[in-house]
């Protein structure tokens, strides 16, 4: 680990697709209850990068460390740290809203699963749907769902890639809600995006990604938020 105080910390981290390199060596440290959003244009590497957190994807080179649980050698115990939200929802369409966080909850080991389930579907607003098919549901419904089961486990580290894409305004009310309150119990949250205005909303730390490199990393009370779109800008010229 580069920083031993890290609860994150990611080193040298590669990824090509034929003679394509999606990641050129990132390296990135976060501290504990940090919430970063990375910036960048489509192509830029951050899905990719997001994937290889969540053990989607296996890098080419370098190696993701959470707790000091290594990608690699510690799997299971590192995924036990983590939530993900990402364009696809990860819910079953033919088990009801609470079967669906039931199920969640027992693949994690979650204590009383049940209330679990309950607790969070009272706070994404969907417990009067608890009974309903979650084909059923509306695209918006379908990603409260999707957060609800991304938080089942009280995670850690939770990793969101365009979180707000295809939300309407309540559903992105609810996520905005739920992202405060993991930053106030000091969750680690990273979001990926390339809507500059939601991604300063909620984050405390703000990166900008181009060309598969980590070319800007700040923390956000040291930047001006009126000039952060030409900077965003700036970097992705010199890139």
């Amino acid at each position: 680990m580069s920083n031993g105080s890290a609860f994150l910390s990611i080193s040298g981290l590669r990824k090509s697709y034929g003679a394509q390199e999606a990641l050129c060596g990132v390296d990135l440290d976060l501290q504990r209850g940090e919430f970063l959003c990375l910036f960048g244009p489509n192509g830029a590497g951050k899905s990719t990068l997001l994937k290889i957190i969540a053990t989607l994807l296996r890098p080419d080179a370098g190696q993701v460390k959470v707790c000091d649980y290594d990608l690699e050698e510690h799997p299971e115990q590192y995924r036990a740290h983590l939530g993900m939200v990402s364009h696809q929802s990860f819910v079953y369409q033919d088990l009801t809203v609470l079967e669906n966080l039931e199920f969640y909850a027992a693949l994690y080991g979650v204590e009383q699963p049940r209330e679990r389930a309950l607790e969070l579907l009272d706070q994404v607003n969907l417990a009067d749907r608890y009974d309903m098919l979650a084909a059923n549901l509306s695209r918006g419904m379908q990603q409260r769902l999707s957060i609800a089961r991304a938080l089942i486990n009280d995670p850690e580290l939770l990793l969101l890639d365009e979180p707000y894409t295809g939300l309407d305004e309540y559903a992105a009310s609810v996520l905005r809600d739920q992202l405060q309150l993991l930053h106030d119990r000091k969750r680690t949250i990273i979001m990926v995006t390339h809507n500059l205005r939601r991604g300063m909303e909620s984050a405390t730390k703000l990166g900008i990604l181009a060309r598969g490199e980590l070319v800007y990393l700040e923390q956000k009370a040291a930047i001006d938020p009126t000039s952060f779109e030409d900077l965003y800008f700036r970097h992705l010229e010199m890139a």
